[in-house]
């Protein structure tokens, strides 16, 4: 079992690299980067000229602690980041998907800040 996971994660992380070889954020158009994992998710915007991260929304906020790993809580998470994002007139992102496949949750998180209003 150990293995298994051991070689989903180094595989997922091959995919990331491969990703973010053409894939970067400028000011103009930073990058949304989603990560998952069992307990929480989490959400970051990230200027890739400067380095900085703009803005971030996670399931581990104290406010936003009511929100659990799945389909609804992820939703709603992208919601909450789509509102950040609005507030800071951040309009356009490019997704970074973090090597995990475009379905389930970071499908719904994505979902989710584009019914907020932001475009990608």
């Amino acid at each position: 079992m150990q293995r298994k996971m051991l070689e989903k994660d180094r595989k997922r992380q091959k995919r990331k690299i491969h990703i973010r070889k053409t894939l970067s954020g400028t000011a103009a158009r930073p990058r949304l980067s989603v990560t998952r994992s069992n307990k929480a998710l989490y959400m970051q915007v990230i200027d890739d000229d400067k380095g900085h991260t703009l803005v971030s929304a996670s399931t581990l906020e104290k406010d936003l602690r009511s929100l659990k790993p799945n389909l609804d809580g992820a939703s709603r998470l992208g919601e909450i980041m789509g509102k950040r994002l609005v507030e800071k007139n951040i309009t356009t992102v490019v997704f970074d998907r973090n090597g995990y496949l475009y379905h389930g949750l970071v499908k719904a998180m994505a979902d989710g800040a584009r019914k907020a209003g932001v475009q990608f």
